[in-house]
């Protein structure tokens, strides 16, 4: 063999001596038992890599000597040097990649030193996983000798057609004579080479097989795969592509400048030729929020501006993902709206998974596997649930539905476009009103069980479950009450009032429970045919609405609500209903500073529960009764009542009660002078609330300590602390007892010498008192008195008449806010 044959590859080789054999490529062809096209290919080079059968059988067709034979073999090692082979690379980026860097950065160590061959990016449509994946090959193709190879497949229908696009990649034209997967992995070989394949999820199966295949024959091969779903193969890596990062809604302007999610929507609404000034960026970020920070949105979103205003748009997308259209004329179809791109996996689905989807849209703020049964399934059966649980996996694993397994029990929710889309499927199937009255069903039985642990050692973790489920129990009321349901809508009001009470919830508990009392008074159309709502859940709906109305200081309508209640339950013989209304009766009058009728009361509640021997409702009545003890400064019954009912609360675990007894002692304390024995009980207390996110227990545990620490002496403590319950108090409702920490503050700006200020605040109080109809409490009476004696002194009547009269005309949300409007601008600053 010359030089100059010793650099022939095998294409030439081949057709020197096909020549030198006197043969056609058909001729050769048949001798071979081969393809005259795969002749030809190996000839004009298309096809690099043959098999070692069909390299020996073209030898034998040739009749080659043996050195011929091995020059021949030996052509095929040098022929992939001399003619690398023109793989696809990445497209170019076409733009600046918004946040991802650590993303970026960690996959690019994954796929450089990290020894990981198979790697997975998926997430939800329009997330972002192509994006990211033409940048991390971009990144790392310098690091593989054959460099990255880019295949796109969304345009590849089935399984055969994407074995041609991975081979046209990496720049093959497989030959007939042997299987395409087997010219495939020869042709790659021992080459390091990056292959991304974009776009997996409806050719998943043949993507996972063929990652299999290529990744066990080529030891240096290393694929990234995009697809909404897993592929499954061994050896896989998977990386959940998330949103972009977005601002929470009360950051500062600086840190909603910088959130990704924002920057994104600044960029693409500048391509649009509008720039947001900084007094807008709430408004973006509100429509980042809106939309989740998922990218192909926000483009979407942005490209509204040219239209509508970033508030028009927000407002927009607070209701419907509708407007999420219009994107570049050049992307693919499933990319230019929204529901495009959630077409493109909806219809990957099967009809059972479809049903599940479009079920689970029912749910607000996520679900349990618990949940998901109870709404897909019309008889909970074992089978039930494993096909409940199988469904949920795999839409996991499509990224269409969210896990959280940080708590003890997972938590599965959508994002929001995901979910209003699949909730317009669920009208498209005309199963909403089946699928939405097992959602009711399931919520209103969860709330009773949930009723029934308050006031117990497990009222914390009950209100806790609450607090998660509560979107789930709002839109459940919700659909109730439109549909007049007055059996479902009161069953759910009336299990539910005590927890919106415990948490603060007062006018929302209020606003559910009146208007199922309205449905259930006159009923609409919609209740024609519907069973008729029990005697006793309108007696607890009425009983509810008054104690939440008193709780807000609405004296006269609570009452009004509280005898309606009395009067149910004394016609349906229930002493513990009855019991429960005259202590809420009890406390009207308590507030009303009518001490001895709420003593009436409250004893009458006790001999009830005495009578049916209810431990908790003694300890409760108990406790009340040394409420109003302190108040009408009988220290010793208020003691002794509180003393009481704290050693039930407990040994019952009642964290609410053991708050309240805590409480009554601290203030006995607080008034028989012994200020560190009040200090700490009221510290005790306080920190029980807080725990239990006992609103109401903060607020007056924080008005008695910043009374205390006033005696004390610590002035600066005690503005803080009374400040902190004024504003409880004043965002629960509670007018009474905001006047009564008005007037603390009063004393505390007397003492510190800002008698102008001191004199507005008790004005502010005595409107307060005056819209409420209530006086000072006894107890409080001579702080108070002493204090408008001392400023009116001060001052003198003239300047203490102004002072006052600004007071009484500023709304109590105002003073509460901070101070004075212009009208004391003359007046000292307050502290």
């Amino acid at each position: 063999m010359s030089a100059s044959n010793e650099i022939d590859d095998f294409a030439s080789l081949l057709r020197r001596h096909r020549l030198a054999a006197g043969l056609s490529q058909e001729e050769l062809a048949e001798k071979a038992g081969l393809s005259s096209d795969a002749v030809a290919a190996l000839e004009r080079g298309r096809r690099r890599a043959p098999r070692p059968l069909t390299v020996r059988l073209l030898a034998t067709a040739l009749n080659l000597s043996e050195t011929a034979f091995a020059d021949f073999t030996e052509s095929l090692r040098r022929s992939p040097a001399l003619h690398a082979p023109q793989v696809q690379g990445p497209p170019l980026p076409p733009d600046t990649l918004i946040g991802r860097a650590a993303e970026l950065a960690e996959l690019t160590s994954l796929l450089g030193h990290g020894g990981v061959r198979l790697v997975t990016l998926t997430g939800l449509g329009g997330v972002g996983k192509t994006r990211l994946a033409v940048a991390v090959a971009n990144e790392v193709r310098g690091q593989f000798e054959g460099g990255a190879c880019w295949v796109p497949l969304a345009a590849r229908p089935d399984g055969p057609e994407v074995i041609d696009a991975v081979a046209a990649a990496v720049g093959l034209r497989p030959a007939s004579d042997a299987a395409e997967v087997d010219a495939l992995a020869e042709h790659i070989g021992s080459r390091q080479l990056l292959i991304v394949l974009d776009n997996c999820e409806h050719v998943i199966e043949t993507c996972a097989w063929l990652c299999t295949v290529l990744l066990q024959r080529c030891p240096r091969l290393t694929v990234v795969a995009t697809s909404r779903e897993l592929l499954r193969a061994p050896g896989e890596v998977v990386r959940q592509v998330q949103p972009l990062a977005v601002p929470p809604s009360r950051a500062p302007v600086d840190e909603i400048r910088e959130a990704d999610a924002v920057r994104m929507f600044l960029a693409r609404a500048a391509a649009h030729g509008v720039h947001p000034r900084d007094d807008r960026l709430r408004q973006v970020s509100r429509v980042c929020r809106s939309v989740q920070g998922i990218p192909l949105a926000l483009e979407l979103a942005a490209a509204r501006v040219n239209v509508l205003t970033i508030e028009q748009i927000a407002d927009e997308l607070d209701t419907s993902s509708r407007i999420l259209s219009g994107g570049s004329r050049t992307a693919p179809l499933r990319q230019q709206t929204i529901d495009a791109a959630l077409d493109w996996s909806y219809q990957l689905l099967s009809a059972e998974e479809r049903e599940f989807f479009e079920a689970v849209s029912t749910f607000s703020g996520g679900w349990t596997m618990p949940a998901a049964v109870a709404v897909f399934c019309a008889e909970q059966t074992d089978a039930c649930h494993e096909r409940v649980l199988d469904l949920t996996g795999r839409l996991i694993d499509k990224s269409l539905i969210l896990v959280d397994r940080d708590a003890a029990e997972a938590r599965y929710s959508m994002f929001s476009v995901i979910r209003q889309y699949a909730d317009r499927r669920l009208d498209d199937g005309g199963r909403r009103t089946v699928i939405e009255q097992r959602h009711l069903r399931y919520f209103v039985e969860l709330a009773e069980r949930a009723e029934r642990t308050l006031g117990t050692d497990q009222q914390a973790a009950t209100l806790d479950h609450l607090d998660v489920e509560l979107d789930n129990l709002r839109v459940a009321l919700g659909r109730a009450i439109s549909r007049e349901l007055g059996g479902e809508s009161m069953r759910l009001a009336a299990a539910l009032w005590r927890y919106f009470y415990l948490r603060g919830h007062y006018s929302e508990g209020r606003d559910w429970l009146e208007s199922a009392l309205r449905i259930a008074r006159v009923p609409g159309p919609a209740a024609a045919g519907a069973p008729a709502v029990a005697p006793a859940a309108l007696a607890g709906a009425a009983r509810g609405a008054g104690y939440l109305a008193f709780l807000q200081c609405e004296y006269d309508v609570a009452a009004e609500r509280l005898e309606e209640a009395l009067g149910r339950y004394r016609r349906l013989d229930d002493p513990a209903g009855a019991a429960l209304t005259l202590r809420h009766l009890g406390s009207i009058a308590r507030e009303r500073a009518d001490y001895d009728a709420a003593h009436e009361l409250h004893l009458e509640s006790l001999h009830l529960y005495q009578q049916l021997g209810d431990k908790a409702g003694i300890a409760w009545a108990r406790h009340y009764l040394g409420f109003v003890s302190w108040l009408r400064m009988d220290l010793d019954g208020a003691r002794d009542y509180s003393a009481s009912a704290l050693g039930y609360f407990q040994q019952a675990g009642d964290g609410e009660g053991i708050t309240w007894s805590q409480l009554n002692l601290g203030v006995v304390a607080l008034y028989d002078g012994d200020l560190d024995g009040a200090e700490r009980l009221l510290h005790q207390s306080l920190g029980r609330a807080q725990r239990l996110g006992y609103r109401e227990g903060v607020g007056w545990s924080l008005n008695q300590l910043g009374v205390v620490a006033r005696r004390q002496g610590r002035l600066e403590r005690a503005i803080h602390l009374l400040d902190e319950s004024l504003a409880e108090h004043q965002e629960l409702g509670d007018k009474w007892r905001s006047a009564s920490v008005l007037e603390a503050l009063a004393s505390v700006a007397q003492e510190h010498q800002n008698t102008a200020y001191a004199a507005f605040l008790l004005g502010a109080a005595s409107a307060v008192r005056d819209t409420i109809g209530t006086p000072v409490p006894l107890c409080e009476r001579p702080d108070t008195e002493g204090t408008t004696t001392a400023v009116r002194a001060a001052l003198g009547e003239r300047a203490f008449a102004h002072a006052w009269g600004a007071g009484q005309a500023t709304p109590l949300h105002a003073v509460a806010d901070g101070y004075p409007p212009d009208a004391l601008s003359t007046l000292d600053t307050p502290w």
